[in-house]
C-alpha cells in the first residue's frame, strides 16, 4: 500500500516551483494530481491527524474523521497513490506516515 520500492518518491516527483518556472505538461500533470488528492476536507484533516503523530494505525482514523473504515481507506488509498503517505502493514491494520520528502517536494512546487 503507498509508494513501494519501485515507485519514486519524494524530489524524484514532481515539478519545480510554479513561481519561479513554467511548469511542462508531465509536471503540471503531476502537481494537479497531488493537489487533487489534497482538494478534499476529509483528505486535509486525516493528512493532518497522521502528519501530527509519527504514524497512525487506519483503526484509529475512524473516530477522529466520523467516517467508516471504507471511507477511510478509500482516502487513505488517495492519499498514499499521490505519495502524501506510506501505509506499512502490520498484522490486520495499516499503520500510515506522512511522506514528509514528498510533502516538502509539494510545498517548494507551490513557491515555499
Amino acid at each position: 500500500m503507498g509508494a513501494t520500492a519501485e515507485e519514486p518518491t519524494g524530489s524524484e516527483l514532481c515539478c519545480p516551483s510554479v513561481v519561479d518556472n513554467a511548469l511542462d505538461e508531465h509536471e503540471a500533470a503531476e502537481l494537479a494530481r497531488v493537489l487533487s488528492a489534497l482538494a478534499d476536507p476529509v483528505r486535509l484533516r486525516l493528512l493532518s491527524l497522521v502528519a501530527s503523530n509519527d504514524a497512525v494505525c487506519s483503526c484509529d482514523l475512524e473516530g477522529p474523521l466520523g467516517r467508516s473504515q471504507p471511507t477511510v481507506s478509500h482516502h487513505t488509498k488517495v492519499l498514499a497513490d499521490a505519495g502524501l503517505l506510506i501505509g506499512e502493514r502490520r498484522g490486520r491494520w495499516v499503520w500510515w506516515r506522512v511522506d514528509r520528502d514528498r510533502l516538502a517536494v509539494v510545498r517548494r512546487a507551490l513557491g515555499d
